[in-house]
């Protein structure tokens, strides 16, 4: 299975725009983030205030399920962009140049039908929820906004499968094993390192060096 992997960099419009792409990634990542930190915050406050009070958070189960579609699907494109999605990869380990990029182009064109499969379709769920008026059961919380972050979330994945697959071709004609703006396969021991120094607080920048 895949943890997290490197992308490496250069001066090329790919790689410009994998760059720029994945800064409004790491936004969506960190509202994604802050999003879990005020769900626990709205926890907390509902259990002390349930226990202190005998007050809970009126529509806590409302406000909570409208607000997992956010840290749900708006880190989805971000761990894409690192290769951070479990997989099996014991063939694809094993293949490299062109099969290893001509395996990752087919994979990566599955994985971006099935994608705008689920734009659509959870779009339209979308509609129905806007145009019925659908809301939450206690406090009566329209549920549109929570149905529009999917496919939103999924569009954006969909953008980044798309660059990804710019970068599969280009390493497919070019022959290379270093492409740009696509995660490259690590093993066990570099994963572990990467991780141990993401801990320790050194980071990595695109093109493998310290910072």
């Amino acid at each position: 299975m895949a943890g997290s992997s490197a992308v490496l960099s250069d001066s090329s419009l790919l790689s410009r725009l994998d760059r720029a792409f994945f800064v409004a990634e790491s936004w969506l990542a960190l509202m994604s983030g802050i999003t879990i930190f005020m769900l626990v915050l709205l926890a907390v406050v509902n259990v002390l205030g349930r226990w202190l009070f005998s007050l809970p958070v009126t529509g806590y189960i409302d406000w909570v399920e409208q607000f997992m579609a956010i840290f749900a699907f708006f880190g989805i494109a971000y761990c894409q962009r690192l290769g951070g999605h479990i997989r099996m990869d014991i063939l694809v380990s094993k293949l490299h140049g062109r099969k290893l990029w001509l395996s990752e182009t087919v994979t990566t064109v599955l994985m971006l039908f099935v994608t705008l499969v689920l734009i659509y379709g959870s779009y339209l769920h979308f509609l129905r929820a806007y145009t019925n008026g659908d809301s939450s059961i206690d406090i009566g919380l329209p549920v549109w906004p929570a149905k529009l972050v999917i496919p939103f979330a999924l569009t954006v994945l969909a953008l980044r499968l798309v660059l990804q697959l710019w970068g599969y071709i280009r390493a497919f004609r070019e022959g290379g094993d270093t492409p740009v703006a696509v995660p490259l396969i690590e093993d066990a021991a570099t994963q572990a390192s990467h991780e141990a120094e993401s801990v320790s607080g050194m980071e990595h920048d695109d093109n493998g060096g310290r910072s």
